[in-house]
C-alpha cells in the first residue's frame, strides 16, 4: 500500500558563484514514498513554475546511479542517509512524515556554485585530462586473455574504475580533498599492464593538477570512502601515495 508524506524542505538557493545565497523553505504534501528524491524535486519545481517562481536548479542525467551528476548534500550527508546510493537512487521511503529535509550543494572551493544545487565540477575533468588515460598506440584489438592479468588485479582495477566522479568524497571531507577520486583514477590504470608505460608520469601529473585546482590535503579520516556511493576503498589512496613517492625518487626532473 502506497504511503504519502508531508515534508518541510529547506533548500539552498543561490543565483551564481558571486551571490551570497541562502535557504528557502517549502512545504510539500502527499509525496509518495515510492518517489525518488529527484522526482520529489520535480514535483516541487512543477509547483514553483505554476506559481510563477524560479524552479530549483539541480543537476541530473541518467537517474540510474551511473553518471554521478545528482550531487546533493542532504541532511548533512552527500547523497543522503543511505549507504552506497546516489541521490537519484534515494527514495522518499527513507524519510518520515513531517520531517524537515535540508538540501545543499557540494561545499568546496574547487566546486563553485553555478546556480542553487548545481556546482561546476570541471576541476575533475582537468585532473583526468592531465593523465587519466593511456596514450600509447595499442594497435589492433588482441584476443581475449592474450595479456595475462591476475583476477585479483583485474577485480581491483574494475572496482577503482567504478568511480563515477560525483564529488561526494570531496563534499564529505573536512579538507575538501579529492584524493579518493584521483587515486581511483590512478589505480584503474596502475593495476593493468596497459597503464605501466605512463605510470610514473600519470600519478605526478594528476596529483599536480589536483593541487593546482585547490583541493585540500588528505588527513585519513575515511569520510570519503564512507560516503562514496560506489564504496571506493582507501587502499587506492595508499597505492597512489606509494606510486607518487616512487615516481619522485626515480624522476629525472
Amino acid at each position: 500500500m502506497e504511503n504519502n508524506l508531508n515534508l518541510n524542505l529547506k533548500v539552498w538557493r543561490q543565483k551564481n558563484a558571486k551571490d551570497k545565497g541562502g535557504f528557502e523553505e517549502y512545504k510539500l504534501s502527499e509525496i509518495s514514498t515510492d518517489m525518488s528524491f529527484l522526482e520529489m524535486f520535480d514535483v516541487l519545481n512543477e509547483r514553483l513554475i505554476v506559481e510563477g517562481k524560479d524552479p530549483v536548479a539541480f543537476d541530473h542525467d541518467c537517474r540510474e546511479g551511473i553518471c554521478g551528476a545528482c550531487s546533493m548534500f542532504i541532511n548533512g550527508r552527500p547523497h543522503g542517509p543511505k549507504q552506497a546510493v546516489t541521490t537519484c537512487q534515494l527514495h522518499m521511503r527513507s524519510f518520515k512524515d513531517g520531517e524537515t529535509i535540508v538540501v545543499e550543494p557540494w561545499r568546496a572551493e574547487p566546486f563553485p556554485v553555478i546556480k542553487d544545487l548545481v556546482v561546476d565540477r570541471s576541476a575533475f575533468d582537468r585532473i583526468m585530462s592531465a593523465g587519466g588515460f593511456v596514450s600509447i598506440n595499442t594497435g589492433n584489438a588482441q584476443d581475449a586473455n592474450a595479456i595475462p592479468i591476475s583476477k585479483e588485479n583485474a577485480d581491483e582495477a574494475f572496482a577503482a574504475a567504478a568511480c563515477i566522479g560525483c564529488g561526494a568524497c570531496v563534499a564529505a571531507c573536512k579538507n575538501a580533498s579529492a584524493m579518493l577520486f584521483v587515486s581511483a583514477k590512478v589505480s584503474q590504470f596502475a593495476l593493468l599492464p596497459q597503464g605501466q608505460p605512463e605510470r610514473s608520469a600519470r600519478v605526478m601529473e594528476m596529483v599536480a593538477q589536483m593541487d593546482n585546482e585547490g583541493f585540500g590535503a588528505c588527513t585519513n579520516t575515511g569520510a570519503c570512502s564512507a560516503e562514496c556511493p560506489k564504496e571506493i576503498s582507501l587502499t587506492h589512496i595508499a597505492r597512489m601515495n606509494r606510486d607518487y613517492l616512487m615516481a619522485e625518487l626515480t624522476s629525472n626532473k
